[in-house]
């Protein structure tokens, strides 16, 4: 039980999507938004309203859908070596909001066809990092599928002209367009077999190579002074936050590839850490997070990871002293809330019940997930048990379970007293 909720706790508090599964994470949403938010407003949206998804898959790829919802892969968020170059990747994809495309893509597709193709995001949304290149090969030669035809949907000129954008809109937000370059030549080399295969008439997004030379010679023409502000402090977060994803999502093996022992960064640490809780090695663990706190004691981010390690352990006590000091030097951080909601209903002494209650609730009003529905039905126990059906309820809508969904909706409505708060949300839920 510990070593399952630990894992779900640290990285996989998911939630349902249309093929896809969404990660939350404090840290890594927090820095997405703030690199995104000049975007943003450069692209005259409110930075409050244009909100960052992490999906949880390998692909190199990201998507603006509905001109106010960024999704992140984790496959480019593993990949892409700076913020400048992530940056870059969601300008142009906000280029396509920009110029119209995604009106044109949504009159020419229905609904449920136009939610796939969104997936292909730079185009290349298919070669997923590490994975057969003869499969992206035929993808990009016009094979069959809803894949293939996602990555078709834009023409050419669609796809210049939303990297024209994309570079302006960098230039309009004091960012570095160069970002654009390194993006382009980190896809060239991904993708330099395969295009030398292919006829680049067969298909309806210009070569890599012709967008790295368009881009170089764009960004002279419109911004030949290098503009942008100090990164240097973004550079620091997001070397953490990728050696974040990489110990949580790789293979031990490959962490260690990218981590070896000798390197002694903090991003290294960092990594390092993760996969070992994750392997089982809690000692090594333990100790290469406390490196990094003795290194860095206001980083809140490492002390939450004490606390996931610490659980396993299932010392409760050194565990929620970690995660409330983790909360102490941060705020609205509501999966570390209901991370410590989780380690309070495990050791459950006379006051932790009511305050993983209201742990679970604060969360659920800043980010509602499954994890903090089942929390708050574990701390309300069988003793309450019309505001545990109600709790379950919740959890199995967000999980797509309609069948456990009603049935614990129903016993709610005949648990509770009429007209209070979870009577009428069990009946919003059985009316869906």
């Amino acid at each position: 039980m510990r070593r399952i909720f630990a894992f779900l706790l640290f990285c996989v508090m998911c939630l349902p999507a249309p093929g896809a599964t969404l990660i939350n994470d404090t840290e890594t949403e927090r820095l997405l938004n703030e690199l995104v938010a000049p975007l943003a407003t450069a692209s005259d949206i409110s930075p409050e309203r244009l909100q960052v998804h992490i999906v949880a898959d390998n692909d190199f790829n990201a998507f603006v859908r509905g001109g106010e919802d960024v999704y992140v892969y984790t496959g480019l968020l593993q990949q892409i070596k700076t913020p400048d170059a992530l940056q870059a990747v969601i300008a142009h994809e906000l280029g396509h909001t920009i110029g119209g495309h995604m009106a044109q893509l949504s009159a020419r597709q229905d609904a449920e066809m136009k939610r796939t193709m969104l997936i292909q995001a730079l185009g290349i949304g298919l070669m997923a990092v590490g994975g057969d290149a003869s499969l992206g090969a035929g993808v990009l030669a016009g094979s069959g599928g809803i894949a293939t035809q996602s990555m078709l949907s834009f023409s050419r000129d669609e796809e210049r002209i939303a990297d024209n954008l994309g570079i302006d809109l960098m230039i309009r937000a004091g960012l570095n367009p160069n970002g654009f370059i390194t993006v382009f030549e980190q896809m060239a080399q991904m993708t330099e077999p395969m295009e030398n295969r292919i006829n680049p008439n067969r298909i309806n997004h210009p070569l890599t190579r012709e967008r790295l030379k368009n881009a170089r010679e764009y960004i002279a023409k419109n911004a030949p002074k290098v503009l942008g502000k100090d990164n240097s402090d973004y550079n620091t977060r997001y070397e953490l936050v990728r050696a974040k994803l990489i110990g949580c999502l790789d293979t031990p093996k490959n962490v260690l590839i990218r981590y070896p022992w000798v390197d002694k960064s903090d991003s290294a640490l960092y990594a390092r850490a993760i996969a070992n809780m994750r392997g089982g090695d809690l000692e090594t663990a333990r100790t290469g997070t406390l490196t990094l706190i003795n290194r860095h004691p206001q980083n809140a981010y490492f002390y939450e990871l004490l606390g996931d390690i610490e659980f396993q352990f299932g010392h409760y006590d050194d565990s929620i002293d970690a995660y409330e000091k983790s909360l102490s030097l941060t705020s609205n951080a509501p999966q570390i809330e209901t991370a410590l909601a989780v380690v309070l209903t495990e050791r459950r002494r006379p006051d932790d019940i009511p305050r993983a209650i209201e742990l679970a609730k604060r969360s659920i009003l800043t980010q509602p997930t499954p994890l903090a529905y089942w929390t708050l039905a574990r701390a309300y126990g069988e003793e309450q048990t019309g505001l545990h059906s109600w709790a379950m309820a919740e959890y199995y809508a967000m999980q797509g379970d309609e069948k456990q969904m009603k049935k614990y909706a129903k016993i709610a409505r005949r648990k509770l007293p009429k007209n209070t708060p979870e009577y009428i949300k069990s009946g919003d839920l059985l009316e869906k």
